[in-house]
């Protein structure tokens, strides 16, 4: 930082200082003009004329005023329009104390507003005007009463001017700062998101497939000793299923992968055309399930299709925890018009002490799932035991731009 701006600093610091500047620059001005002759035989010459003391007076005490002209503008206006009054009636020859008016309208009319500068800046356009004119001892028609009226209406002008720009300017940054703050929130928001939308995958790929692994863990351990034939299968199920898990874990978390780093699997999302196969697993652990649908030939988007496989998952594998293999499932997959119903339905367990799925995130992440979609979900115990998970997904989802109102 050189000198120049070093000095701009602190005078921006400290603006007091800045004031007592420009008041002495003023009454330098004022001093210098008040020794001028306009009307000399040969033009303006210096030195001709010397002011009085009761002049000189009035322009120290102007200046001086000038220093406070932040604090109070109005105030000083007023201060330093009467002095400038009282040296145009009483003073012969005259000394420009107007000058110290001109600033303090031009600081009024910068920190005030448009209708406070007309009124302002016309009472004293027309009080130093017409004091000079009326009452004081050059005719109506000198210069320098036209000057004052001249440099009075530049003064609020120019004021109002530096107002408008200031304002500009601020409503510029306020909404480039605004927009700052929209485009972090936003980004904000879609990390959220996007951390929600995998932690809910996460969750039903790992609930799933270690669902699958206990329950096949326990048979293999179950009939390890009588029957070992069995129990190699078990253990088959588990090295299939913990595969399965595997891969889609890897799936998932090539998802948070950058640009720069190996490439990561380009598999599908799973979708309803690996329902079969979804529910094999859970028969295959011993989990009774029933598959109907009606949708055959439809084409869901990848979202639609994917939530329905997601909470078709979800159902099964809390059917497997909370009520055991004994339990019986049925799957319902239904084209309804624009959406698409799936429902999962299960007998529940013989005793009634056991619990019914509701707790952890199972149902949470079902639930935001579709709701992200525009869809429904709708859970609770069936009448006669038994659990129902009933989701509802339209087929021609709403991004979130086109709800966004603009």
């Amino acid at each position: 930082m050189n000198t120049l701006d070093r000095a701009r600093a602190h005078l921006k610091a400290h603006p007091m200082a800045l004031d007592a500047a420009l008041a002495a620059a003023v009454l330098l001005c004022m001093v210098a003009g008040s020794f001028v002759d306009p009307h000399g035989e040969n033009g303006v010459t210096w030195g001709v004329r010397t002011p009085d003391t009761p002049s000189l007076l009035l322009i120290t005490l102007g200046a001086v005023a000038l220093v406070f002209r932040r604090r109070a503008p109005r105030t000083i206006l007023a201060v330093t329009g009467t002095l400038s009054v009282i040296e145009s009636v009483t003073s012969d020859p005259r000394a420009p104390v107007a000058m110290s008016a001109v600033v303090a309208l031009y600081t009024v009319a910068s920190a005030t507003d448009r209708s406070t500068t007309w009124r302002l800046g016309l009472l004293t356009m027309t009080l130093l005007t017409g004091a000079a004119m009326l009452a004081g001892p050059l005719p109506w028609y000198a210069q320098e009463n036209l000057a004052i009226f001249a440099w009075t209406g530049m003064a609020a002008t120019a004021g109002d001017a530096m107002r408008s720009r200031r304002a500009f300017v601020d409503a510029i940054r306020e909404r480039a700062e605004r927009a700052e703050r929209t485009r972090e929130e936003e980004a904000r928001r879609r990390v959220a998101e996007e951390r929600l939308r995998i932690a809910r995958d996460l969750h039903d790929v790992v609930a799933h497939h270690i669902a699958l692994v206990n329950v096949q863990a326990g048979v293999a351990a179950h009939v390890m000793d009588k029957r070992p034939d069995q129990a190699k299968e078990a253990l088959s199920h588990v090295r299939e299923a913990s595969r399965s898990a595997l891969n889609e874990l890897r799936a998932t978390v090539g998802l948070l992968r950058q640009s720069g780093d190996p490439e990561a699997p380009t598999e599908p999302a799973p979708g309803l055309d690996l329902l079969d196969e979804l529910v094999g697993t859970f028969r295959s652990a011993g989990l009774q399930v029933e598959v109907a649908r009606t949708d055959q030939g439809s084409t869901l988007p990848a979202a639609v299709d994917l939530a329905a496989y997601r909470v078709i998952q979800e159902a099964l594998t809390n059917v497997q925890k909370h009520a055991g293999t004994e339990a019986k499932a049925e799957v319902s997959v239904v084209r309804v018009g624009p959406n698409v119903e799936v429902t999962v339905l299960d007998s529940g367990r013989r005793d009634d002490t056991a619990p019914v799925p509701g707790g952890g995130h199972g149902l949470i992440g079902m639930r935001e799932r579709v709701t992200a979609l525009g869809g429904t979900l709708t859970t609770g115990p069936r009448y006669g035991g038994g659990f129902r998970v009933h989701a509802i997904l339209p087929v021609k989802t709403r991004t979130r731009a086109a709800e966004d109102p603009v």
